[in-house]
């Protein structure tokens, strides 16, 4: 566009095309803005007149479906808010639409960011149904499957569209391993921010503890881009935690892209449970990679040292190798399903099922009078209500168990298990592992890292990098292969490091490939 060889309704053009060629096999979005190609007349017309607003000045992008956009609904995929048009718009999209870009699509997720049903398969939700991996959009042929892909499409939030080209980049949301997991099932490049960097005002909530935005894109500068675009110049005045990392001058990531990013780095390799099996105690082996996952991790190693690295190897993390159980980070999961509901969850941590009271209600009570339900407790009867359109499907577990929830009485449980989370995943884990090494961060498998950041609200960069077989596909099936990729995770506000260390890789390895639709 810079060169006049194209404009912007050109590209938005043939993304619309590509959408309607495709769309149908992949179910990427839940809505496609009407207005995209007139948005796109304006913005040629403002780079006619001088004006550029920056670098995705008339480039089409998408958001989640739990992002507000006063322009097209926000389902969160819930079918209770299938008509929804909040009051007003995220901080985030108004963000985007300074910096010129063109929302073209609401992009299909797992429905309310996959708080709703421990089982519920990534990516389905009960408005529009299953999305579907593009690099093989074929349905499961098992003789129990219920419709959904062969290969798993990670989730809560989509890489479809982008990893299919329906958009140059799309933003995502993670309260833990949405944006890392579908970024890795779908080869992109995917940056999950310290939880407080980006505006979660405007975003249906799971728990503010650990709720962020983030970046999905076909490359890493692609990815520093676009979060340097949703980032706040200043703190949010709706959203205390923006104050927590300073902002690059300019919100400019791009200046941390450098091909010597890797070398003289000091990168960590979290053996223990991560990448080979380890004793959880009491329980005995778990964790681990196949040999083919390991097979792609030691290429990636190689090329760590390849390029100048220090690979600091075994570093585990010592919460996970510690033998006090009281501490060990593998016995204190996230309570989920119908086991862990009230009077059984002594063993986990509360931390998302009240999140998910307190911030869910607070967000219903924000819309107004454009609310559709006012309460999450209205919320459950109404899908209970309306089981025959599909909203039982797999149940409503995670629901029901933040609804038990009394935030008065709860609260000191809250704090408590907080407390710990963020002791054992970040002050007795991560940070405790960097320290020990001095590292500039650590090296996780696939998304595998995703749970122990989030929990301290930590950053990571997902990388694409190999391919594995799929594990999920019946046997006899003739599965394609599956996408695994390699994540750099480092402490709160480490992003610029991290952008550095992974556009180093990345440039020195090449290796994503796009889907095989055609």
């Amino acid at each position: 566009m810079e060169q006049g060889r194209t404009t912007s309704r050109d590209i938005v053009t043939q993304s619309l095309v590509r959408i309607a060629t495709y769309e149908d096999r992949l179910n990427a979005a839940i809505t496609i803005n009407p207005r995209a190609l007139a948005e796109a007349d304006e913005r040629d017309r403002e780079r006619k007149a001088g004006r550029v607003r920056g670098p995705l000045h008339g480039i089409p992008v998408a958001l989640k479906d739990n992002i507000h956009t006063t322009d097209m609904p926000t389902t969160g995929g819930a079918l209770a808010f299938a008509r929804l048009v909040p009051p007003y718009e995220a901080t985030l999209t108004k963000n985007l639409r300074e910096a010129g870009a063109i929302i073209i699509a609401k992009t299909v997720l797992t429905e309310l960011a996959n708080w709703v049903a421990e089982r519920m398969p990534t990516n389905y939700n009960s408005l529009t149904g299953f999305g579907f991996n593009p690099y093989d959009p074929r349905r499961d042929p098992g003789a129990n499957a219920d419709g959904r892909p062969v290969l798993p499409t990670g989730g809560s939030s989509s890489g479809i569209g982008t990893a299919a080209s329906f958009w140059a980049a799309n933003v995502g949301t993670e309260t833990s391993g949405s944006i890392l997991s579908p970024a890795n099932q779908t080869m992109l490049v995917g940056i999950k921010p310290t939880v407080g960097r980006i505006s979660r005002y405007g975003v249906i909530p799971i728990t503010a503890d650990q709720d962020t935005p983030g970046p999905m894109a076909r490359s890493v500068a692609d990815a520093a881009i676009l979060l340097g675009a949703i980032e706040g110049a200043a703190p949010d005045p709706n959203d205390a935690a923006t104050k927590t990392c300073a902002v690059p001058p300019g919100r400019d990531y791009t200046r941390f892209l450098t091909r010597a990013g890797l070398k003289g780095a000091r990168i960590g390799i979290p053996r223990s449970n991560y990448y080979d099996a380890t004793i959880v105690p009491g329980r005995g082996p778990g964790g681990g990679l196949t040999d083919a996952q390991k097979t792609v991790m030691q290429d990636a190693i190689a090329v760590l040292r390849d390029q100048g690295a220090t690979v600091i190897d075994p570093a585990d993390i010592p919460s996970v190798i510690t033998t006090d159980r009281s501490r060990n980070l593998l016995l204190w999961p996230i309570c989920s399903g119908a086991a862990d509901a009230r009077g059984r969850d002594d063993d986990c941590s509360i931390v998302f099922k009240y999140g998910m009271k307190r911030d869910f209600n607070a967000w219903l009570a924000s819309l107004g009078d454009r609310a559709p339900l006012k309460t999450l407790t209205e919320l459950r009867a109404w899908n209970r209500a309306h089981e025959a359109a599909g909203t039982l499907k797999y149940g409503q577990a995670q629901l029901d168990n933040s609804d038990e929830m009394d935030l008065t009485a709860d609260r000191a449980r809250y704090e408590a298990d907080r407390e710990r989370d963020v002791a054992l995943a970040g002050r007795e884990g991560i940070d405790a592992a960097l320290a020990a090494h001095r590292l500039d961060a650590l090296l996780f498998p696939g998304g595998s890292g995703a749970a122990i950041a989030a929990k301290p609200g930590y950053p990571t960069v997902t990388v694409p990098f190999g391919l594995v077989p799929n594990a999920a596909a019946p046997a006899g099936f003739d599965a394609r292969s599956s996408p695994f990729g390699v994540s750099f995770t480092g402490t709160a506000c480490s992003e610029p490091r991290l952008i550095e260390l992974a556009y180093a890789f990345e440039q020195a390895t090449r290796r994503r490939v796009p889907p095989p639709l055609d």
